[in-house]
């Protein structure tokens, strides 16, 4: 019965005589797999719906093949229909599946089969596990466990995985040990490793796994440049990175020039910036979104505003990144009219904005004394946007108000917070009291910083102690000297620098 049914579908899919001499079984299968290799794989499903029209009780080859049809199609719901049908799913079924649950990220899915195969008593092979482990990287010490007590193969598939789900859980010392014990080297593990150290700030670290790499590709060296760009301390070591990269031989792609871009913003060295993005105007990257607001974010904060803005008006598409450094930038080069302009032209255009964007128009309308223009801001944010302002937007707030005299309106705001001020907050009502010579107020605002952080915060002694010599009260002025003497809170000393580089 069976056989006259599988007969009866292979005419269906070869009708014109292929594969005549071949059992319909080895033809329907046949059929799958060349819908499988297609580059357009859907036609295979009407196989499935012949193979359900004629009630055939396909055999495991065959359900397999749909399986991974349906999968590539990115039909889960019927690749599942078929994984559930099978009498006993196989290691191979189950390995297709979690990894269509993966790749379409149902990760929920993906973990309750590996759950239900665990319950079955098949075992898990390495290529089950990696995908646990990119799944859920918070897994990494269960998973390793697994591998140790079942004795399953760490090849480099799932050795990388391994290392790398350690290092997304901060676990740095059990990735270092399990790459350690890799038999061969391997460059994936040693970006993964590289990242890992960078985002902790264990430079040297970093560096050390950098020159054991033998092999290395342009993601390893953009682990460098990235993780090197983040701070002044290491700036400059990034720009230099960038610049072996390419003597290695190895062409800059768009991580590399976001990379060394974002060292330029923090050196702010624009001239350096200006041949990348010479660079970058020959590569094939120029019109990406994330390549133009890397620069405007870079000429911002160097000071080239009109450069920035002439990169903005170049590129073809914004979002809201690109839209907020753009208003940020204007507003830190002092031009918060043109911040709030941009600011209004962005809702225009239906771009959302971010928190960042709200810090950036509140900061302009603290720079041009435009009090009431930052409350209709301030309230848009919850009135429009449902986005619930966080302690730094009430510290701009607070400064928005106290820069222009509304001393007790800014306490006010302040009380009414519905959380715990933070130090921020009330530094930012110190420093207007000191502005405008409020004693009163002052000392209510460096109490509760006191309270909050009382050794953190020397400048609040400095400031009261200031507001307090204003008013011409020179006990209250030694006493709070006396007690920063008495909890050993430094003054903090002012420095500045220029670059001698270029001096005759």
């Amino acid at each position: 019965m069976r056989i006259s049914r599988l007969a009866s579908v292979a005419p269906r899919i070869f009708p014109t005589n292929h594969y005549t001499t071949l059992s319909p079984a080895v033809t329907i299968a046949r059929a799958l797999q060349e819908h499988i290799n297609s580059p357009s794989p859907k036609p295979g499903k009407k196989i499935h719906a012949d193979i359900i029209k004629t009630g055939l009780r396909p055999d495991l080859n065959i359900s397999i093949k749909l399986l991974i049809l349906h999968l590539k199609c990115g039909c889960l719901t019927y690749a599942r229909q078929v994984f559930d049908e099978l009498p006993k799913p196989t290691l191979s079924a189950y390995n297709y599946m979690i990894s269509g649950y993966l790749k379409q990220g149902f990760v929920k899915e993906c973990l309750l089969l590996v759950r239900r195969m665990a319950f079955s008593g098949e075992r898990a092979d390495g290529y089950t596990l990696s995908m646990v482990l990119k799944a859920s990287p918070s897994l990494c010490r269960h998973v390793h466990a697994r591998i140790i007590k079942c004795d399953v193969e760490l090849d480099d598939v799932l050795v990388t995985a391994l290392v790398d789900a350690y290092v997304k859980s901060g676990k740095l010392e059990c990735a270092r040990t399990v790459f350690e014990t890799m038999r061969d080297e391997n460059v994936v593990c040693s970006t993964s490793m590289i990242s890992g150290y960078m985002n902790r700030g264990f430079v040297e670290d970093a560096e050390e796994i950098f020159d054991r790499t033998r092999v290395k590709d342009v993601v390893v060296y953009n682990a460098m440049v990235e993780g090197l760009s983040r701070t002044g301390e290491t700036a400059k070591r990034a720009v230099e990175m960038y610049v072996w990269m390419q003597r290695a031989g190895f062409r800059p792609n768009i991580s590399s020039f976001a990379s060394v871009v974002g060292a330029c913003s923090v050196l702010t060295a624009r001239e350096v910036g200006m041949q990348v993005h010479g660079q970058v105007m020959k590569s094939g990257v120029y019109d990406h979104i994330k390549m133009g607001s890397s620069l405007l974010d870079m000429y911002a904060k160097c000071g080239g505003i009109d450069d920035a803005r002439r990169v903005f008006d170049q590129m073809r598409e914004r979002n809201v990144f690109s839209w907020t450094s753009m208003i940020d930038g204007y507003g830190k080069n002092g031009n918060p009219e043109e911040a709030l302009e941009l600011f209004a032209k962005m809702k225009g255009v239906h771009v959302a904005p971010n928190y960042v964007t709200f810090l950036g128009a509140l900061s302009a309308c603290s720079h041009s004394g435009l009090v009431e223009r930052g409350y209709e801001i301030f309230e848009s944010m919850q009135r429009d946007y449902s986005m619930k302002p966080k302690m730094e937007h009430y510290a701009c707030m607070v400064d928005l108000m106290g820069r222009f005299g509304d001393l007790s309106k800014a306490l006010e705001f302040v009380r009414a917070i519905p959380e715990r001020p933070s130090s921020d907050v009330w530094a930012a009502l110190l420093s207007s009291c000191r502005l405008h010579g409020d004693v009163d107020i002052a000392s209510v605002a460096a109490d509760e910083l006191f309270k909050l952080n009382a050794d953190k915060r020397p400048g609040a002694y400095i400031a009261l102690s200031n507001v307090l010599a204003s008013a011409g009260k020179w006990e209250k002025v030694s006493e709070i000297r006396d007690v920063m003497k008495a909890r050993k809170i430094p003054k903090n000393i002012g420095r500045s620098w220029i670059s001698a580089e270029k001096a005759q």
